[in-house]
């Protein structure tokens, strides 16, 4: 049954990447849910990616209806297992999909950059808490907190990394943004929109500024 659960959960993150035409990766299968990773742009706009984020736990919620009807006198074991899944992958804990979540209305409200940042903290903070208040007896919930703490750190060490893909996905595309907003530097670009941006006295449209700045890098090396 948890199995069953998990694997139509990642499935239902699969089938709306599919519809949208993005390639998927690769699927982690882990005791109480999963990761799917895509090969889908950062620059991507969020509906699209909050539509694959919600598309798992509808899945998984169709998956349990399904169970219930299969199997009615496992209705408490069910319920237990569905809950379990269901809220584990949506604690605000990156790359679990209430931390993609998280992520996407950070990056309403804030730059792509500090976004990461702060989705990063909030993680820690919650497998924090997390720690603190699971009984002492519960040893497997130990092990899988500190997997997370592992699974947060590695996401974490790769912040400057993605921040740089996000930069040179905007040199090397054309993005249709309806809102833009004028920074001081380049480490202040929002995901949903265009920029102009202020360098002493002058003012530069975002791909001029991006070229150039990727030219000096590319020269330096």
């Amino acid at each position: 049954m948890i199995s069953f659960l998990i694997i139509v959960h990642e499935l239902g993150h699969v089938l709306m990447a599919m519809i949208q035409k993005i390639k998927v990766k690769s699927i982690y299968l882990y005791p109480l849910g999963g990761v799917t990773k895509l090969d889908m742009p950062l620059n991507t706009k969020p509906l699209k990616e909050l539509l694959i984020l919600i598309n798992g736990p509808l899945f998984q919620c169709i998956a349990y209806y399904l169970l219930m009807k299969i199997l009615p006198n496992e209705k408490d074991l069910i319920i237990q297992y569905h809950r379990n899944i269901l809220y584990f992958n949506l604690l605000p804990i990156y790359p679990l999909d209430g931390g993609k979540i998280l992520k996407l209305f950070l990056e309403i409200i804030l730059p792509y950059q500090l976004s990461l940042k702060r989705t990063i903290q909030i993680s820690y903070l919650t497998t924090g808490i997390l720690f603190i208040q699971c009984p002492v007896k519960k040893i497997n919930t130990y092990i899988m907190l500190i997997f997370l703490l592992s699974l947060i750190k590695k996401e974490e060490k790769k912040i400057n990394i993605i921040y740089q893909k996000f930069l040179l996905e905007r040199v090397n595309n054309h993005y249709n943004f309806r809102k833009s907003k004028i920074i001081s530097d380049n480490k202040s670009f929002y995901r949903n929109k265009k920029h102009i941006i202020k360098d002493g006295e002058k003012y530069y449209l975002e791909k001029e500024y991006l070229e150039k700045k990727y030219h000096k890098i590319h020269k330096n090396y």
